[in-house]
């Protein structure tokens, strides 16, 4: 998973300074999973061994992305990121959806499915 800085965020996801309307516009050309950490959180490492495993699965079809949060304040007060783990998850169309906590392969796979529409 690559790790994101704000400006490279900037680039692959999302730049806040062209907003218009308040209006989301993605910048990638897949959808992407954003994993928002810090070194020193034992659930993030867990989230992260999960998330390692499903980048394998789906790597050629969805961009896997880190941030971390102590590094990145700026992107943490963008999504108004309060706890971690946080997963951001960003289809190709339509705005994004924010899951707080550990969430397990299972579920992850739904979400894939159902809200990134990735088989």
């Amino acid at each position: 998973m690559e790790n994101l800085t704000t400006q490279t965020f900037k680039l692959k996801i999302f730049n806040p300074d062209k907003v218009e309307n308040d209006e989301w516009k993605f910048e990638g050309d897949k959808p992407a999973i954003i994993d928002f950490y810090a070194n020193w959180c034992q659930p993030c490492k867990a989230l992260s061994f999960t998330l390692s495993e499903l980048e394998k699965e789906y790597g050629n079809k969805i961009n896997f992305y880190k941030v971390d949060v102590e590094e990145e304040p700026e992107l943490s007060e963008l999504f108004t990121i309060k706890s971690i783990p946080t997963i951001l998850f960003i289809p190709i169309e339509g705005n994004p959806q924010i899951d707080v906590g550990t969430i397990n392969k299972v579920n992850l796979k739904k979400i894939i499915k159902d809200f990134l529409k990735v088989e």
